[in-house]
């Protein structure tokens, strides 16, 4: 089975160059936990997951350092003051530019592979020219399995 007889075509993508604020909105609307990010002609730059946006957000504790009996104090930061501080930050921050990619004609083993190794929750189809063309999730997986598989071999 082949990775373009299931993936997701209708891709939700972004520019490097949004907000993190334009971000969160276009996740939330969408209901998608993560996105490519693409610059010109489609091409392939990054990747956000919801879990980037988290920890990029997530405040900071107090830390104290001690360098050599001079002693230095973070405060620690709430949600709200880290939000404000960087929603306005650009997705280029905090997007992953080492991406496992695959193609539509590669064999749907090479995604359980990436998804198996690396715990993505997303990879992105590009063609050859490294231009955004589908996407593929750990649940499309899912339901190929449950769906195809496990009811063929019940038959």
């Amino acid at each position: 089975m082949k990775i373009n007889d299931f993936m997701i075509t209708d891709v939700i993508s972004v520019q490097k160059n949004i907000t993190i604020k334009e971000l969160l909105r276009t996740l939330v609307t969408n209901r998608i936990g993560g996105v490519p990010v693409v610059g010109e002609n489609n091409r392939l730059s990054g990747m956000i997951s919801d879990g980037d946006v988290i920890r990029y957000l997530q405040p900071h504790g107090r830390t104290i350092y001690d360098a050599l009996s001079i002693v230095f104090v973070n405060e620690k930061e709430n949600l709200k003051q880290k939000v404000v501080s960087r929603i306005e930050d650009h997705a280029e921050k905090i997007m992953k530019k080492n991406i496992y990619t695959v193609l539509p004609d590669d064999d749907i083993e090479e995604a359980l592979s990436i998804f198996s190794r690396y715990h993505f929750k997303k990879v992105p189809v590009v063609d050859d020219d490294s231009a955004v063309v589908g996407v593929i999730s750990r649940g499309d997986i899912i339901r190929l399995i449950s769906n195809q598989m496990i009811a063929r071999a019940e038959d």
